[in-house]
């Protein structure tokens, strides 16, 4: 018998949250919130770095980068869910499915990178702050900046590809609320599937790469910041590196235990549960994560509803 190849299947069947109507019309308002609220958080970090003149350092500049990525990694995943659960439907059309691979991919690769470069960007203020202009200005920004988004870019295009040129003989029900390789890498039939294999390798030790890097980088950093002899001094300093930390081992800890987790413990609700806090909880906490010790984005987001809240006033009174 001929195994059907990958552009037979015309859909994927996305895994139901729910079985009832009750729960599914729960589950579709419970993501919305957390949608609004990822929506609003990153937004107003967005706002606020791109109109305050006083954010307008490379810190600022690499945050503003990850909270649009962590506007795109979420839009790629919850808007269909809440779709499917609003609807009572499973379906994802082949090329949608295919989209939302491209786009998650390409949006965790230049996340990940943009994480590692500013990991560097807080070891040059804090160990070498003399070079701090020379190394970081804006054109070097704009240029590593760029090289994370292409980094992401180059990482989903080979993944895609080697991906959906699988053919798929296992039926097309993937046992997840958005496609995710390792399920969708379920329905193949084919020994091809080796390759992605062998890509998720590569990928896995750049990643593993880039953590080692991270780590070196607050080495380096706690050591320095420990010579600090004023407490004031060493606050500040700690105040800018641990959300920096704490959103690398948020994301770290839940991608590596999703894709690197035993067959043995796999289940579908655990997988379902780890899917669901590396894809969607760090784009959600992270502006919470920065904002918590951060007084300079506390003010400058204040500023930014305030702007917000004024332009609302004028549009209604203009009315």
């Amino acid at each position: 018998m001929q195994m059907p190849n990958s552009s037979s299947i015309s859909e994927f069947l996305l895994l139901a949250l729910a079985d009832t109507r009750q729960l599914q019309l729960l589950h579709f308002w419970l993501l919305l919130g957390i949608y609004l609220a990822a929506l609003l958080g990153n937004g107003l970090i967005s706002t606020a770095v791109a109109c305050d003149h006083r954010l307008h350092t490379p810190m600022y500049f690499f945050l503003l980068n990850l909270a649009l990525l962590d506007l795109g990694c979420i839009s790629t995943t919850l808007p269909k869910a809440m779709a499917n659960a609003l609807w009572h439907t499973r379906a994802i059309s082949y090329k949608g499915c295919a989209a939302q691979v491209f786009f998650l991919l390409f949006l965790f690769g230049a996340e990940y990178s943009l994480l590692t470069i500013m990991s560097y960007d807080r070891y040059v203020a804090i160990c070498k702050p003399l070079h701090y202009g020379t190394l970081l200005g804006s054109r070097a920004c704009a240029t590593i900046s760029a090289a994370a988004w292409g980094t992401g870019v180059l990482n989903s295009l080979l993944h895609t590809a080697s991906v959906f040129s699988l053919p798929f003989c296992q039926g097309s029900a993937v046992d997840q609320f958005f496609c995710e390789i390792p399920q969708i890498l379920k329905l193949s039939c084919s020994d091809a599937y080796l390759r992605e294999i062998w890509l998720l390798g590569v990928s896995a030790s750049l990643v593993s790469g880039c953590f080692v890097f991270i780590l070196f980088s607050y080495v380096q950093i706690f050591r320095a910041v420990l010579r600090i002899p004023s407490e004031q001094g060493r606050h500040k300093a700690f105040s800018t590196c641990l959300p920096h930390l704490a959103v690398v081992f948020l994301f770290v800890s839940s991608t590596t235990f999703a894709y690197l987790k035993p067959p043995s413990i796999s289940s579908p609700s655990l997988d379902l549960v780890v899917s669901f806090l590396y894809s969607v909880v760090p784009p959600a906490l992270n502006p919470l994560i920065y904002s918590m010790r951060n007084q300079e984005i506390k003010d400058a987001k204040m500023i930014a509803c305030t702007h917000f809240s004024r332009g609302k006033l004028l549009i209604y009174l203009y009315k």
